[in-house]
């Protein structure tokens, strides 16, 4: 036998067996309140928007003097990077985290750097101290 014809039966025995296991797609009919659920879930600005329905943030906005259908407005004039940029910084926030641990992280670091530079004899912040010289 050649090479090229047990090439090209192996292979065709191979595709067909791929096309035996694919998945048969079934297609129903889609009602217009689940097309536009679903469109909405994956609709980042809408995503944003659904956020302003809730009551908590209507009541946090209006604590903060800004009217919610101002704030309505100001996300329907948004660009769509914008939007993808405030949804995802929503997406990364906590729910409910305070600052505390972010700013006590940041004092540390500088406080390691500062010390870092006054032992290595470029800045003079702290009197205990020593350079390495």
């Amino acid at each position: 036998m050649n090479i090229n014809s047990i090439f090209f039966r192996t292979a065709s025995v191979f595709i067909m067996f791929s096309f035996l296991h694919l998945p048969i797609a079934q297609a129903s009919m889609v009602s217009t309140e689940t097309f536009l659920s679903h469109q909405a879930q994956t609709d980042p600005r809408a995503q944003v928007m659904a956020l302003l329905q809730k009551d908590e943030v209507v009541q946090k906005l209006q604590e903060y003097g800004v009217n919610p259908e101002e704030a309505r407005a100001r996300i329907a004039s948004l660009s769509d990077q914008e939007i993808a940029t405030l949804n995802s910084k929503i997406g990364e926030l906590p729910a409910g985290a305070d600052a505390g641990e972010a700013i006590l992280g940041t004092v540390l670091v500088v406080f390691i750097v500062l010390l870092i530079t006054d032992i290595l004899c470029w800045t003079k912040v702290f009197k205990f101290t020593r350079c390495a010289q």
